[in-house]
């Protein structure tokens, strides 16, 4: 029976040297059963005050705590690591990449809801999981959802952007049913997980909310720039070297 396993972490840090030190995670079943994981670990890492600053966990509440390794999370999921289940984040590569720093390999199916609602909601000004939480009003029935489960939703919480993010799941599943009619809609993510986002507008800098396409004829040297000095994630580096090919 494939199970789908919706989780976040929250680390120490975002560079390369950074380690998880919480985890929230619902797995779900069969028929709909769901376990639940809310568990803090240890890091020989020290947490950056930035990092703090965002979730508010100190060094205090990590003391006595065991390391991700020894969590039941990491166990767990050890034993769902096959081709049959469905491991699922919000800009999954940030979670999957801390993962692979604890030594998992994964074998399990990908769906990235970030990625995911770029290609369905793309005239969303911005597809941040708390940015959905009211453009979609699932905060209307996360408190419903986490009643059901045991879970108490805190702010930029591990399992309270998990609660969030399955909310966001089912909104995407609907979307899929809806725009691709016939089609198996956990495929179809697994698919616009692994394909690229073709962006129509810039969302930061100068140039916000004007159309790529008319800046690449504009003022190719600023996209140049973009791309040889700033950290774009996947989409926008996709769109924008797309875009000078064809200026």
């Amino acid at each position: 029976m494939t199970k789908y396993i919706l989780f976040d972490t929250e680390t120490t840090g975002n560079q390369d040297e950074d380690r998880i030190i919480q985890v929230g995670a619902m797995v779900v079943g069969a028929k709909g059963a769901v376990e639940v994981y809310d568990e803090l670990c240890s890091s020989d890492v020290a947490i950056k005050t930035e990092a703090m600053e965002v979730h508010n966990i100190t060094p205090e509440l990590l003391e006595g705590k065991a390391p991700f390794s020894s969590t039941k999370f990491y166990k767990d999921i050890q034993s769902l690591n096959s081709e049959n289940n469905y491991l699922i984040a919000h800009n999954i590569s940030f979670d999957l990449g801390m993962l692979k720093k604890e030594g998992f390999e994964n074998r399990m199916k990908l769906i990235d809801t970030l990625r995911c609602s770029k290609h369905l909601y793309p005239d969303s000004n911005y597809h941040r999981l708390q940015y959905f939480r009211y453009s979609l009003d699932l905060y209307q029935d996360e408190q419903r959802e986490a009643d059901k489960h045991g879970i108490t939703i805190k702010a930029h919480d591990a399992i309270g952007d998990v609660l969030v993010m399955k909310l966001l799941l089912s909104k995407l599943v609907a979307k899929v049913k809806e725009q691709y009619r016939g089609v198996n809609p956990m495929l179809k993510l697994e698919e616009l997980t692994n394909t690229p986002v073709f962006m129509k507008s810039f969302k930061f800098g100068k140039y916000k909310g004007e159309q790529i396409e008319d800046i690449a004829r504009s003022d190719a040297g600023y996209i140049r720039w973009m791309l040889k000095s700033l950290d774009l994630d996947e989409d926008l580096k996709y769109t924008l070297e797309r875009v000078l090919e064809n200026a």
